[in-house]
């Protein structure tokens, strides 16, 4: 299949994608070992066996969009090239269209039967403006009938509380670099709901980098406001991936959705 880079004269990035965890080829191969399926992955991947065809916005090193891309029509968007050079060598990447754009402007001319957006990427556009023009770009794709889904972080569990060096130490396995020590380190504005997330990469011979990336924990209703703004409408709130209602103190904000009727 092919790979896009679309629009390049408008071609930008939300200032957090602009991160070395997304952008440093150095970085980016540290994210890969250490992410793998997970239950959002899973969730959307059972969720797809009714689409045929599927848009991953966001599709990071292309982990969900290789599985699916067999026997569909699937199409990655991810604005970081050093993540989708990844994913053009997964098995099943060629099978996929990769384009290299920025999540708020693209616009690839097609529609399709289910929009995923995983992995709380919907956190990495940081202002209303930013996460209404993501929502409109879900809006533009989704064919109708079709359904979309996408997960953020509920503030009210305070998670980013956890991310410090003394809870988040921990070793996986680089397959060209051996035992890597990781840890984080987090601060936060709460005016900006902006958390500030630093991750350390520590080798074995003692050498270290470093990643600082930026989310915003937006509400509920401060989510539901941005996808009704847009012209989709939400047919239920999940609370985790494995598929419970959304409540209070749920972890996961998961809205699943359609068109609005008026955009039919």
């Amino acid at each position: 299949m092919t790979s896009l880079l679309a629009d390049p004269a408008k071609f930008g990035y939300p200032e957090n994608m602009q991160d070395k965890l997304f952008h440093d080829p150095g970085i980016v191969h540290f994210y890969d070992a250490e992410n793998g399926w997970g239950e959002d992955t899973r969730h959307c991947l059972a969720m797809a066996e009714r689409a045929d065809s599927v848009l991953d916005l966001g599709c990071g090193t292309g982990l969900l969009a290789a599985a699916l891309g067999p026997g569909r029509n699937v199409w990655g968007v991810d604005p970081a090239g050093a993540m989708l050079d990844i994913a053009r060598k997964r098995q099943g990447g060629d099978t996929v269209t990769w384009v290299q754009a920025d999540g708020r402007s693209v616009r690839l001319g097609r529609r399709f039967d289910l929009v995923v957006l995983t992995g709380h990427a919907f956190q990495c556009f940081l202002t209303d403006a930013d996460q209404l023009a993501l929502c409109e770009t879900m809006a533009a794709h989704l064919a109708p009938g079709g359904s979309f889904i996408f997960d953020s972080r509920n503030p009210a569990r305070e998670e980013w509380r956890e991310w410090v060096p003394d809870l988040t130490m921990r070793v996986f396995d680089h397959p060209e670099l051996g035992g890597i020590t990781t840890w984080n380190d987090v601060s936060m504005d709460a005016e900006t709901q902006i958390v500030t997330d630093e991750t350390i990469y520590r080798g074995n011979a003692g050498s270290i980098q470093t990643a600082s990336s930026r989310i915003r924990f937006a509400s509920r209703d401060e989510i539901a406001a941005r996808i009704a703004e847009a012209g989709l409408k939400i047919n239920r709130w999940l609370g985790d991936w494995h598929g419970a209602p959304f409540t209070p103190d749920a972890p996961e904000i998961i809205p699943v959705g359609s068109l609005s009727e008026a955009n039919v």
